[in-house]
């Protein structure tokens, strides 16, 4: 038997924090759909984060309904055991199981789920599901909908009313637990070794995806479940696409190497990016911007800590961007003029970070009530600035077309202040280079 990858414990601890944002409501969450990759392959198998978040149940075909304060309050709707499917697909909890290992009330097969579903749904004013993501799940739970009127038809009530789960579950998920902190942790450190990996590994002429490999590699020999995302390996010109995919080209002597990546643990997971040299030794000009980039993103870290908005830190970025633009003459005109027109822009395309937990992209409101979100302890952010000049770009000087460069750290703001989780993946020039040239020697 397969063993859940969190204790339970965690789980239900969870749901009876936030039982009372769910009151007179019913949260209805579908496992993530499985994807074909060609023919009859499917995509590598990963659970819907709320799914987890909630359950702890990484099974495809899966459906959880949460009643607070009813009986059952918690319904699994889970795949039979299957003997000859286990054979070829592996193991299944069925139900007797996944009611024991996952403590939930009760737990039907997943066909069950269109009749058990309206009883559960009957005394509920208001629906917890997120529409759009899969066809069929959302025909399941319109089907459910029209039953569950049917049977109170008398009653003069129209249809359920559907509320999205991430309105209420994104904000619950902003704010880690030190539960939560200690698997990121876990993910910022086996992501930054993956990395200084890396910058150990390259010599020019290596392919991108050879790199790949072995920050793939990497990850998963220190515990990562899968990369958190796709990776970007991005050698000279490349790293002036932002989402780089191909990772496909040989790595120029005298040119940079971004790579954005993170590996994903216990579903949290970790991003960072680093440039370095792949020669190992950085020229002037690749050195001036880049400390450049890198004095930004300090200034930035600096100013995450509660009770900054996202606006302040972005604006600074921006403005701090857009200067080292002009004395670098990639924009005319003053720092305030490129601002308004948004000229700077061109360089400098995206915000100066994210949230992160257990979608790199993680879920959680940016503003509230119109206005930039304060931020509070135990939340988790990148701080990632950037510029990126592309290669025929006839405006910018010559000697720094096609050069980009992104630095990216993971933050946790603390009480006082913040945390750090990737500090230990260098990223001062002479830590990076003397890495690189210590592996050369060897």
């Amino acid at each position: 038997m397969r063993k859940p990858l969190i204790d339970i414990s965690i789980i239900k601890q969870r749901l009876e924090n936030i039982k009372p944002l769910f009151e007179d409501s019913a949260l209805v969450l579908f496992s993530h759909p499985e994807y074909i990759r060609n023919n009859d392959v499917h995509h590598a198998y990963r659970q819907d984060s709320n799914f987890f978040y909630l359950t702890g149940f990484e099974e495809p075909g899966a459906i959880f309904v949460w009643r607070p304060g009813q009986t059952p309050e918690t319904v699994l709707f889970v795949r039979p055991k299957d003997p000859e499917m286990e054979t070829w697909d592996g193991f299944r909890f069925g139900t007797e199981m996944s009611a024991r290992v996952f403590q939930m009330d009760a737990v039907y097969e997943v066909d069950a789920f269109e009749t058990e579903a309206p009883k559960l749904l009957k005394d509920v004013r208001t629906v917890f599901h997120h529409q759009y993501r899969d066809v069929k799940n959302d025909a399941r739970i319109q089907t459910v909908l029209e039953r569950t009127k049917n049977a109170a038809r008398r009653s003069g009530n129209g249809l359920l009313s559907i509320k999205d789960p991430n309105s209420v579950l994104g904000d619950v998920r902003l704010i880690k637990s030190e539960k939560e902190v200690e698997f990121m942790k876990v993910a910022a450190q086996l992501s930054a070794n993956a990395h200084v990996s890396l910058m150990k590994a390259i010599e020019p002429g290596m392919n991108e995806r050879e790199l790949h490999g072995i920050f793939i590699k990497e990850i998963m020999a220190q515990g990562a479940s899968r990369e958190g995302y796709g990776t970007i390996v991005a050698s000279g010109k490349n790293a002036t696409t932002l989402h780089y995919v191909f990772n496909d080209e040989d790595c120029a002597d005298g040119d940079l190497l971004l790579v954005d990546g993170g590996g994903e643990y216990k579903y949290y997971t970790g991003d960072i990016t680093r440039v370095f040299p792949v020669n190992g030794k950085f020229t002037e000009v690749q050195k001036r911007l880049y400390n450049q980039v890198l004095d930004v993103q300090k200034k930035l870290i600096a100013m995450t800590k509660p009770g900054i908005t996202l606006k302040q830190i972005g604006d600074a970025a921006t403005e701090m961007l857009t200067k080292v633009m002009v004395d670098e003459g990639l924009l005319k005109g003053s720092v305030a003029e490129n601002i308004k027109n948004s000229s700077y822009k061109k360089y400098y395309p995206h915000g100066f970070g994210h949230w992160l937990g257990m979608d790199v992209h993680d879920c959680g409101r940016a503003t509230i009530n119109g206005e930039s979100r304060m931020l509070e302890a135990g939340m988790c952010l990148t701080v990632e600035p950037g510029l990126y000049i592309p290669q025929d770009d006839m405006d910018a000087p010559e000697a720094l077309r096609g050069i980009g460069i992104r630095i990216e750290d993971n933050i946790l703001v603390t009480t006082f202040g913040n945390e750090n989780l990737t500090e230990s993946c260098p990223k001062e020039v002479d830590q990076i280079e003397a890495i690189m040239q210590e592996s050369y020697l060897g």
